[in-house]
């Protein structure tokens, strides 16, 4: 029986919470729901048959961490963040993952440089073959992969607060050419750091490649709004 078919209380409430919370974090992170969608405790019960406190427990946690907003009159919703938000999470990235790219090249193991050095080769494959999809796997896992090698789980939560993907999903322009350029030369400076346990260097090419992708993003997104602004559209 269901927990919403049910009058009795959670068998296991913390292993539904948990469940629940999850796969409604990984709907969000994934983009089935966008930026500002509302989001219902009718349409959440029915996707993930659980009861509606469940629910409402799992949206209160996702509103503390950042992934919704909840307003009187308004309802719950993913989050939308304004220019300033995102620049400051971009920024905080940089912070973060340099940090965690200094502790996996005294931390990694042989073995997981290598796995390091295989990811990187298959994002040139990628690259090559146009394959953009491919290649945003792969670059989530090369930069996943630095974090779990730096073995530093504090600095990877903070990470995850960032909820990063959501800023991506918002402010990435889909029409540009992905992988951006010299994207897979900026792996290959952390990797090569890594690859020779130098921490400092490791931690300057994390730190510039973030910046660098945090740079070109925000310029996409300050270029397209000057270009839909009233009179600065080219003439023809």
């Amino acid at each position: 029986m269901s927990e919403r078919g049910s009058s009795m209380p959670d068998s296991s409430p913390s292993s539904r919470f948990t469940t629940a919370y999850q796969d409604l974090r990984s709907l969000i992170v994934s983009g089935h729901f966008g930026p500002n969608v509302r989001l219902t405790e009718a349409e959440l019960t029915s996707r993930l048959d659980v009861s509606r406190g469940t629910i409402r427990s799992v949206l209160v946690r996702l509103a503390q961490e950042g992934y919704v907003t909840s307003e009187p009159n308004r309802g719950v919703r993913t989050r939308v963040f304004t220019l300033e938000e995102a620049a400051a999470v971009l920024e905080a990235r940089e912070v973060l993952e340099s940090a965690l790219a200094g502790k996996a090249a005294t931390s990694a193991t042989e073995s997981e440089i290598e796995e390091l050095t295989g990811i990187c080769q298959r994002m040139g494959e990628a690259e090559n073959a146009r394959a953009e999809a491919d290649y945003s796997s792969l670059n989530r896992r090369f930069h996943q992969h630095v974090r779990t090698v730096a073995r530093q789980p504090i600095l990877s939560g903070f990470v995850d607060v960032l909820v990063y993907p959501l800023v991506m999903r918002q402010f990435r322009d889909l029409t540009r050419t992905h992988p951006r350029a010299n994207s897979l030369n900026e792996h290959r400076a952390i990797l090569a750091a890594l690859q020779t346990r130098n921490p400092d260097a490791a931690a300057a090419a994390m730190r510039h490649h973030v910046a660098s992708a945090r740079r070109a993003l925000l310029l996409n997104t300050r270029s397209t709004e000057d270009r839909s602004a009233p009179g600065t559209h080219s003439q023809p």
